[in-house]
């Protein structure tokens, strides 16, 4: 057998074996919905953690909200800039488009045919972290800042749905958290990016005029104690076991992250600009 023709049998022996693996590669049994497009999470509605229970009263007076509302300001001059479309594009916590989130950070695809454990897993954990700050919200009722400065938000469309009055804490933030800890204990050689990212993904909520910068830290917080919660529950345990055999074999394939990285950094590059105290 000439050596090109050898060349050509290999090649496609490779590929029939490579279709075979994708075919044959494990998925994770389907689970419920919450509500459309929402999988029901980990912990069952009564073990989440109460945010009520946790976070102290939001700012309120004006001492209090001062650094709120300079950073908001600050935060509006990067409208229209692409740091402003990279917020816009974080606000959308829906699947698939949200599975890219983390995708440069961890080096590698995060999809439904590349990773499904993984894919299946954030949606999850998505519903436990996200959900975790309703009991504050609907306590406080905390204004937005697009009630308060009158800027519309990077998302308009979500100004209804999202309402006026659920500032606090940020879900946003609790979900970008818990989901950049998960990710940080199945690769951590890619920690410091990752979390690094999970700090820019709250801080898109400023930037978005959908939260005050104290909304996403406690939201943070929201997000910590749901990923501490999350590390008793075996059918979690069971699932990151999976997800991170599929991050190993993505990254042995060489297989490249679903978003442009390139384009991302650049944007990630544009930091708030300092904050300014109100003009008197």
């Amino acid at each position: 057998m000439s050596l090109p023709l050898q060349r050509f049998t290999l090649a496609t022996c490779f590929i029939m074996l490579a279709g075979c693996a994708t075919q044959s590669q494990e998925r994770p049994a389907p689970v419920p919905e919450l509500k459309p497009g929402r999988l029901i999470g980990y912990l069952p509605i009564n073990e989440r953690i109460d945010s009520k229970a946790i976070l102290p009263p939001p700012p309120s007076t004006p001492a209090e909200t001062a650094t709120d509302e300079a950073v908001s300001r600050a935060a509006l001059r990067l409208q229209g800039s692409e740091r402003w479309k990279l917020a816009t594009r974080d606000a959308d916590v829906n699947f698939p488009e949200a599975a890219g989130v983390y995708s440069c950070a961890l080096g590698a695809p995060i999809t439904q045919q590349d990773t499904p454990y993984l894919y299946q897993l954030l949606r999850r954990v998505a519903s436990d972290a996200g959900y975790a700050g309703d009991g504050a919200k609907e306590l406080y009722k905390r204004n937005r800042p697009f009630v308060v400065n009158k800027q519309v938000p990077c998302t308009p469309e979500e100004m209804d749905r999202l309402g006026a009055d659920r500032s606090y804490p940020s879900g946003h933030s609790s979900t970008g958290t818990a989901w950049s800890l998960v990710l940080a204990e199945l690769a951590p050689d890619r920690a410091v990016p990752i979390l690094k990212r999970a700090q820019a993904f709250a801080e898109s909520r400023v930037i978005c005029n959908m939260h005050w910068q104290s909304d996403t830290v406690q939201g943070r917080f929201v997000g910590v104690y749901t990923y501490a919660r999350l590390q008793a529950s075996p059918e979690f345990q069971a699932d990151m076991r999976m997800a991170r055999k599929e991050i190993a074999a993505a990254r042995a394939l060489g297989l490249p992250p679903n978003r442009d990285c390139a384009a991302e950094a650049g944007a990630l590059s544009m930091a708030v600009p300092a904050a300014e105290p109100a003009a008197k």
